[in-house]
């Protein structure tokens, strides 16, 4: 008797096993996003707030941002949230996407040797700085990755009326932590959105050399992927995930994210922007700052 009950037993607990794992493997979503948001610890942060109010377990998959929006387009994400806005515009356009939302921002910043070379520190203007690095022909490492900021970068030296090319010129073909790191070795000039330059710690000579511009606002925008377009994306469990992340919950995870005490990014709710604004007035002048 006693064998026939464990055997009854464990054929119950096999039952079980077999009965709730279907569940659980269905409460994932896949977010393809960007370098930045992964190596700055952001999701370290917010994303276990999210699963322990929803049951849903968020699997991110970093790239840069061109290849983030491919990832949705051949329907291997549920999500892309990423920093190019133009290109996730299109992405809807194109029916890849369901709609765009605004999620937060940063800016991005110019750094350098401590030296500034170029002499980014007096430039009136991103467009003038990177002028500065052109004229001077002092190395520049560009991702050269189809990101959101080679998309920023190359905005930049269409404003400054310069086609980047030449020895001087450094196109890795990586992510922004190697791209900083490449800098610091050479050492470069580099643009970088701030929450990864606040997290990277192999800083070498580098520091700020030029931020502030109106033009190097960084936004960060969040769509899910056309189900209708994907049929097998998980569109309800996403679009909770996109609710949770606009909503004050979301929205107050980001801003409780910082290191040494500066937040890597904001929500983009209009309070936060002009509490951002006041705080940006506030400081330094930190175009030869501390970087």
């Amino acid at each position: 008797m006693n064998r026939i009950h464990r055997t009854l037993v464990a054929a119950a607990s096999g039952l079980v096993i077999l009965t709730t794992l279907p569940a659980a493997a269905q409460s994932f979503i896949t977010v393809a996003s960007t370098t930045s948001t992964e190596s700055s610890g952001l999701f370290d942060h917010i994303l276990p707030i999210f699963t322990a109010e929803t049951g849903i377990e968020v699997r991110v998959v970093a790239r840069g941002t061109g290849q983030a929006l491919e990832t949705g387009r051949r329907g291997d994400a549920d999500i892309v949230f990423v920093h190019a806005r133009a290109l996730e515009e299109q992405f809807v356009a194109d029916g890849y996407g369901v709609a765009r939302f605004d999620v937060m921002y940063n800016d991005f910043v110019i750094v350098g040797p401590a030296h500034d070379p170029a002499g980014l520190r007096e430039a009136g203007s991103a467009a003038e700085a990177m002028a500065a690095v052109a004229a001077a022909g002092v190395s520049f490492a560009s991702r050269g990755d189809d990101s959101g900021t080679h998309v920023a970068e190359m905005k930049l030296w269409d404003a400054a009326g310069v086609e980047p090319a030449g020895n001087w010129y450094l196109s890795t073909g990586s992510g922004m932590g190697t791209t900083l790191n490449i800098a610091a070795q050479v050492p470069a000039y580099a643009l970088t959105d701030r929450g990864t330059w606040l997290g990277f710690r192999n800083r070498g000579p580098l520091e700020i050399v030029f931020e502030g511009d109106e033009i190097l606002l960084n936004t960060y925008g969040i769509i899910l992927v056309s189900p209708e377009r994907h049929p097998h994306v998980k569109a309800e469990d996403g679009q909770a995930f996109i609710d949770w992340i606009i909503s004050d919950a979301g929205q107050n995870a980001i801003a409780g994210f910082s290191i040494d005490g500066e937040p890597l990014f904001f929500p983009f709710a209009d309070r936060a922007r002009r509490t951002h604004r006041r705080a940006t007035a506030a400081r330094p002048n930190r175009r030869g700052g501390r970087g």
